[in-house]
């Protein structure tokens, strides 16, 4: 088990080296243009789902539903690659393709961030939000 939780924890650090070299090689408008790394939280997702997922149970705070990593988009201030684990019935979380992240300020001392699980990689487009599926983790890396 700890041969595992190393691996998936050396998996993390490549996942972060790869976005360092990412964000310094690409423009970042282009970068978000291609959904907040989503390639890389694509190629990653399966990995960081295993993880998270240990941890939660190694604590005991696990899920008993289905559960998947997918980007996060992000519409607000700041810029940021993230990802986040959805949960819920298998079908619903099947339908998940992304996070939509919106950050608002409420009087200038509170900051809220709506985290919606939504059935397109481009809110831009077009988007609906998947019911009965919640975020369960947010795995976060700033630029």
């Amino acid at each position: 088990m700890k041969r595992k939780i190393k691996k998936i924890v050396a998996v993390c650090g490549l996942f972060l080296a790869l976005i360092s070299g990412v964000a310094s090689a690409v423009d970042l408008k282009d970068l978000i243009g291609v959904v907040g790394g989503g390639l890389i939280v694509s190629a990653l997702g399966s990995q960081l789902n295993d993880f998270i997922n240990t941890i939660t149970f190694n604590k005991g705070v696990g899920t008993n539903e289905e559960t998947k990593v997918v980007p996060i988009v992000s519409v607000g201030s700041g810029v940021a690659i993230g990802a986040a684990q959805v949960a819920g019935p298998k079908d619903a979380v099947a339908k998940v393709q992304a996070v939509a992240q919106l950050e608002v300020t409420f009087q200038d001392r509170i900051r809220i961030k709506v985290l919606i699980p939504i059935d397109s990689k481009n809110p831009l487009e077009r988007f609906r939000r998947v019911q009965q599926v919640g975020v369960s983790a947010i795995i976060d890396y700033k630029l």
